[in-house]
C-alpha cells in the first residue's frame, strides 16, 4: 500500500513536471581524429571541425509570444575524458619573452615554462562545467533577453565568414590571435557576467547588443565588456558586422575587435565566404595574471639564490616593461573562400591573411583546402591540409576547433598540418 503510494506521488511530480516544462533536449557533437603536424607529434585529438560538447536545452511556452529558454553546454574531451584541451604540440612561443635579454636564461627558462607549461590546458583553465555556454533568458515579441555565459557578437560574426566555420586546421582563427598566440588573449569568444539582447526581423535584419559587468569577458578579466552586431539572413546572404571591446582591470580599453563580413549561397552547389577582422589591444587585461606568475614561480627562486631585494624588484622592472609591449596588438586580417558541393561531400577552400601593424610586422597567411563525406544527416568524415608561411617572429600553427595549434618550432617557421576525422550530432 505504502509502495503504491510512493510511486503515485512520484508519478504526480514527474507528470507535473513534463506539463510545466515544454520542451527539454539533450544533444550534443563528438568530433575526433588524428593530425600530422609539423615540428610536432601525430595526434589523436577531440573536436576538429566542431568542438565535442554535450548539452541541455529547453523552453517553456509562457503565451501571449513569451517563452523561457535556457542552455547548458559542457566541453568534452573525447581523447581524455576531461574538459581541458591541450595545445597540439608543446614548441615554446617566444615572442612574450623578447626584450628580456638582461634577465638571466635560466630565468626565463622558469617564465616560458610558468606562461606556458608543457601538457598544461590550453582552455578552460577555470575548469567550468558548462565553460561552453550557460545562459537563462525569455522571448518576448520584441525580442530577447538573455544572461550568462554566452558567444560574443563579434565572434559570431567572425564565424559566419570564415569559410571553414572555425573548425579543422583550416580555420581563419587560426592567425588572428595575435603574434602571442594563445599565450596573450586575442578574441572574446564568449563573455560570462553578461547580459544579451537579440532580435531577429521576418525580412531577415536582425541584431545584438551585449553587456558585461566587473568579471567579464572570454577568462573574467574585464572590469566591463561592450559589444554588439547587426545581422541579415536571406535571399542568400548571412552577413553581418560585430565589435566587441573589453575594458582591463583599471577600466582603460583592451582587447577591441572589428568584423565584417558572411557568405552568399549561389544555387545548390556554390557558397561563397569573405571577411574583414581588425584587433586593437593596448592594455592587455593579462597582465596583472603574467606580474602574478613573476611574484609565484620567478621571485621566491632569487630569494632562495640570495639575490639581493633591489636587483629582484630590478629585474621585475624588465619584465613588466617587456609583458606590457609584447601584449599589444595592431592587426588587420581578411578571409576569401569557397564551399563546392558534389555528391554526399563537399570541398572547403580558403585564403586568410594576417596584416601584424606593430613593429614586429609578424605577418602570416594561410592556405587551406579539406573535403566534408556524409554518410548521413548527423555524421559525416572530413579531412582538411593547411600551410601557414610565417613572417618574422611570427609563430602560427594549425590546430583543431577544439585545441589551439601552438607554435612552430622557431619564429619565422612555416606551419603545416594535416587532419582526418569524424565528427556525430545528437
Amino acid at each position: 500500500m505504502n509502495k503504491s503510494l510512493i510511486a503515485a506521488l512520484l508519478g504526480a511530480t514527474f507528470a507535473s513536471t513534463a506539463l510545466a516544462q515544454t520542451s527539454v533536449q539533450i544533444y550534443g557533437i563528438a568530433d575526433a581524429g588524428v593530425m600530422w603536424q609539423k615540428g610536432g607529434p601525430a595526434k589523436i585529438y577531440s573536436g576538429g571541425a566542431d568542438g565535442s560538447r554535450l548539452g541541455l536545452r529547453g523552453s517553456e511556452d509562457l503565451g501571449n509570444g513569451y517563452k523561457a529558454i535556457f542552455n547548458l553546454e559542457a566541453r568534452v574531451e573525447l581523447d581524455t575524458g576531461s574538459q581541458q584541451p591541450t595545445l597540439m604540440n608543446d614548441n615554446p612561443g617566444r615572442y612574450l619573452l623578447r626584450g628580456m635579454e638582461r634577465i638571466p636564461v635560466a630565468i626565463r627558462d622558469r617564465l616560458q615554462a610558468a606562461i606556458q607549461p608543457p601538457g598544461g590546458p590550453a582552455v578552460n583553465q577555470e575548469k567550468a562545467l558548462f565553460d561552453r555556454t550557460s545562459m537563462v533568458g525569455l522571448i518576448t515579441p520584441i525580442g530577447a533577453v538573455l544572461l550568462g555565459r554566452m558567444y560574443t557578437p563579434g565572434y559570431e560574426v567572425f564565424n559566419m565568414a570564415d569559410a571553414f566555420e572555425s573548425g579543422t586546421a583550416g580555420t581563419w582563427g587560426h592567425i588572428t590571435g595575435g603574434t602571442a598566440g594563445f599565450t596573450a588573449l586575442g578574441a572574446d569568444i564568449r563573455s560570462q557576467e553578461a547580459i544579451q539582447y537579440r532580435i531577429a526581423l521576418p525580412n531577415g535584419l536582425g541584431g545584438s547588443v551585449m553587456y558585461g559587468a566587473r568579471n567579464s569577458g572570454y577568462l573574467g578579466r574585464y572590469n566591463k565588456f561592450r559589444a554588439g552586431a547587426m545581422t541579415y539572413k536571406a535571399n542568400g546572404f548571412d552577413v553581418g558586422v560585430g565589435y566587441n571591446h573589453g575594458y582591463d582591470q583599471q577600466n582603460r580599453p583592451s582587447l577591441r575587435t572589428l568584423t565584417v563580413g558572411g557568405s552568399y549561397a549561389l544555387g545548390e552547389s556554390w557558397k561563397f565566404f569573405a571577411g574583414f577582422h581588425s584587433q586593437r589591444n593596448e592594455n592587455s587585461a593579462l597582465i596583472p595574471d603574467y606580474l602574478n606568475g613573476w611574484d609565484q614561480a620567478v621571485a621566491p627562486a632569487l630569494t632562495a639564490q640570495g639575490i639581493p631585494l633591489p636587483n629582484q624588484l630590478a629585474l621585475r622592472g624588465i619584465f613588466a616593461n617587456a609583458i606590457s609591449a609584447n601584449t599589444k596588438q595592431d592587426a588587420n586580417s581578411y578571409q576569401v573562400g569557397v564551399h563546392y558541393k558534389i555528391g554526399n561531400g563537399r570541398i572547403v577552400a580558403s585564403y586568410a591573411h594576417q596584416n601584424d601593424r606593430t613593429t614586429s610586422n609578424s605577418d602570416a597567411n594561410l592556405y587551406a583546402v579539406g573535403y566534408n563525406y556524409y554518410l548521413s544527416k548527423r555524421t559525416d568524415l572530413y579531412t582538411a591540409l593547411a600551410f601557414i608561411k610565417n613572417d618574422n617572429e611570427a609563430q602560427y600553427s594549425p590546430g583543431t576547433s577544439g585545441n589551439p595549434g601552438g607554435f612552430t618550432e622557431a619564429p619565422g617557421a612555416d606551419g603545416r598540418a594535416l587532419q582526418m576525422g569524424i565528427r556525430h550530432r545528437f
